[in-house]
């Protein structure tokens, strides 16, 4: 419902007032992409509560006495929640098509989108995987989710461009994953000018380090 409600209110009522900046395209339309990575990420960013499940259930001791590396697990695991992003970015889609959306439907320009958001959300996923590997509890995963997730979102390029944004939110922006993985989005949906080299090499670096950080921190969980 919350992509649906950001597309129909928000990007509806700033299309109408033009009150952004959008480089000469409905504002409901710039959003969309945007939309797109915020819904993708929502779900990526509490994944770690699927890993302390695990943990409480006894499965993730059994997985760590088998041979597998742990940075297999956690890969697995980010890419399973990439799968699950790219489902709920599918839906986001439809409602955006159907709002009218002046989307692009070439199938190679889609299948990067698609690649766009599994390696996004593999990176969130990690994300949430390293904080439960600190903090250890679901109830502590939870409040930390609820704390990053809008900072990462409004932090972001998904509702307005960079250029609008103040000198230090332009910074926190380019720093952003986030920020990166809406980019190539935008541009890939869109056609608008993007750096898609550069957004996939930030995303596949973060999603890299994030295993990193993750499976060093799995022991620790299991502990």
């Amino acid at each position: 419902m919350q992509p649906a409600l950001w597309l129909l209110i928000f990007g509806q009522t700033f299309t109408r007032i033009r009150a952004i900046p959008t480089g000469g395209i409905p504002y409901v339309d710039y959003l969309a992409p945007g939309i797109i990575a915020q819904s993708a990420m929502f779900i990526a960013i509490f994944y770690g509560i699927q890993i302390i499940w695990e943990r409480d259930a006894g499965i993730l001791n059994k997985l760590l006495v088998t041979p597998t590396p742990r940075s297999a697990l956690i890969t697995g695991k980010a890419f399973a929640a990439g799968v699950k992003s790219l489902v709920q970015a599918v839906v986001v889609l439809l409602i955006a098509a159907l709002l009218g959306v002046a989307l692009t439907w070439n199938p190679i320009e889609l299948l990067a989108v698609a690649a766009i958001v599994v390696l996004g959300s593999a990176f969130f996923s990690c994300l949430s995987m390293t904080i439960a590997g600190i903090v250890l509890s679901r109830d502590r995963l939870m409040g930390f989710g609820q704390a990053i997730t809008m900072p990462l979102f409004f932090g972001s390029n998904a509702l307005y461009p960079v250029s609008v944004m103040p000198g230090w939110l332009q910074a926190v922006s380019k720093a952003n994953p986030l920020s990166y993985e809406v980019d190539a989005l935008r541009g890939l949906l869109l056609g608008t000018p993007h750096h898609l080299a550069s957004d996939f090499a930030v995303l596949l670096v973060a999603a890299a380090l994030g295993v990193t950080a993750a499976s060093a921190l799995l022991g620790r969980l299991a502990r």
